[in-house]
């Protein structure tokens, strides 16, 4: 079950420099996901804005910053990510399904607009 975060409001990444346009890391924290899936106690696969996409990966990370873009399909994701389910409860097959599950949110989201 998708759990939609209500209260969600983007940081402002980008900075103007001139020509140049300079990308910075947000305030990054528990509460910064659009959308998740819970999996096991406080683990969940989550989506969020980065930079010029919306990332995929796990909530809980051992080693920071390991996601990919929600477009990717959701095995490629998971294999990606997988090094940080942190728990031995989660399964490849569940959390691939909530990866789909997102995915197709997202895409009924973005088709809404």
């Amino acid at each position: 079950m998708i759990e939609i975060n209500q209260s969600f409001k983007e940081a402002n990444t980008t900075i103007g420099m001139g020509p140049a346009t300079v990308l910075i890391t947000p305030p990054i924290g528990s509460g910064y996901f659009i959308a998740r899936v819970p999996l096991f106690a406080d683990q969940a696969i989550q989506i969020f804005p980065k930079f010029s996409t919306v990332g995929c990966g796990f909530a809980q990370e051992e080693d920071w910053n390991t996601n990919l873009p929600i477009t990717l399909p959701a095995e490629e994701i998971y294999r990606h990510i997988e090094h940080n389910k942190k728990y031995s409860e989660i399964t490849e097959d569940q959390a691939i399904a909530a990866i789909k599950e997102l995915q197709q949110w997202w895409t009924s989201q973005r088709n809404s607009e």
